[in-house]
């Protein structure tokens, strides 16, 4: 078997996905993406893929290191979200060929269904009360918030006090019926981090993530003994060798490395495998398309430590509905979510069957997806 040729679609809202296909008819999907830098993403698969027309597509270890390894320059955003979503496409592949799911490949099962949690979305405490209800209504355990605008490296304490009303009205609503992450998004810096972690800890939220930005990872130990919050980190971390130094200090309980950023399945299985060894949780980040979420419960299925999952139903920048995600499959139930669990996925390879069609058609309407330039009151750039 023989990698034959592949193809690129840039599909609302924000994604890119990759089409591999192989010469005994065989296709493998990936999620290569980097949001809001589709295009520079595309042009790097396309220098990736030269190496691999005519190499069989099972040799994933051998084609990953040559990736990696193959150029002078190595690592980063760009070229380890073009690299993930070319290993994940191998893996579909794989799958498919043995007729068996991805995590059959890797060990087996670890559970038989996974954890999911919804975003909730608002400014106000009552939009955000009203999204943790719906929530609930629905059966999850488990919600996200993103929990401040902009922030200046030093700023007011009413921003943290809008912060606490916010949370206080969703235990108030909720009590702890419903676990609660609280999302920095890395719009703090150190100190106005220590203070929040520190207000936030009376609330027992199940994890804070992205305190500060992932340059600034040495200040989570301030943080980590400012409170007893549960740190996550780890959406913007593109390989193993930036993981080990966060999980070597100690101060972090939960990575969340992204399957189309941080080297696909292959390094992420690798990664939330190094963290079980330091005793530390895996959930790993998915605000994306459904071929990344597919990848995402793959590795999930198979790691001892991956405890719950994102998905992007809902999201804040999805179209319409919403269901932006489903309408790119054919068979939509692989993602119903029961009582805040999906089943594990039982198809081959990435078990998903894409709805080539529909993709083809929305690539012709395609996006031109940025991220939102934030500024604070004096004209400074803040962090998004």
């Amino acid at each position: 078997m023989k990698i034959k040729s592949f193809e690129l679609f840039k599909v609302p809202p924000r994604w890119l996905f990759l089409k591999i296909e192989t010469d005994n008819g065989i296709i493998g999907w990936g999620e290569p993406i980097v949001e809001g830098k589709a295009d520079t993403v595309k042009a790097a698969v396309i220098e990736l893929m030269e190496s691999l027309i005519g190499k069989d597509p099972q040799d994933i270890e051998t084609h990953w290191n040559n990736m990696y390894r193959g150029g002078f320059y190595r690592g980063g955003p760009v070229l380890m979200s073009a690299l993930s979503g070319i290993d994940q496409a191998l893996w579909d592949i794989k799958g498919k060929f043995f007729n068996t799911p991805i995590y059959n490949l890797m060990g087996g099962k670890a559970r038989d269904k996974v954890k999911v949690y919804s975003w909730i979305a608002g400014e106000t405490k009552e939009d955000l009360v009203n999204g943790i209800l719906r929530a609930k209504s629905e059966g999850f355990e488990a919600v996200k918030m993103n929990a401040t605008n902009e922030l200046q490296i030093i700023d007011s304490y009413k921003k943290i006090d809008w912060v606490l009303e916010r949370v206080a009205a969703l235990r108030e609503a909720v009590g702890y019926s419903v676990d609660i992450g609280i999302d920095f998004h890395g719009r703090l810096h150190k100190a106005m981090a220590k203070v929040m972690a520190s207000a936030l800890d009376e609330y027992h939220p199940m994890f804070i993530e992205e305190a500060v930005e992932p340059e600034n990872n040495e200040a989570l130990r301030d943080i980590a003994n400012a409170c007893s919050i549960p740190i996550a980190t780890g959406e913007r971390m593109f390989s193993r060798w930036q993981f080990k130094k966060i999980l070597s200090s100690g101060y972090v309980d939960i990575i969340q490395p992204d399957l189309s950023h941080a080297g696909g399945i292959t390094e992420c299985k690798k990664i939330i495998s190094m963290a079980e060894a330091y005793d530390v949780a895996a959930a790993p980040h998915c605000p994306l398309g459904p071929i990344a979420l597919s990848a995402c419960l793959q590795v999930d299925a198979s790691c001892h430590n991956a405890f719950i999952q994102e998905q992007s139903l809902g999201v804040q920048y999805s179209a319409g509905d919403g269901k932006d995600l489903l309408n790119y499959l054919t068979d939509k139930s692989v993602f119903d979510f029961k009582d805040g669990f999906v089943e594990v996925i039982k198809g081959p390879g990435l078990g998903i069957e894409v709805n080539e069609e529909y993709v083809k058609e929305q690539a012709k309407i395609s996006h031109n997806w940025k991220s939102p330039t934030w500024f604070n009151k004096d004209g400074s750039i803040a962090e998004w």
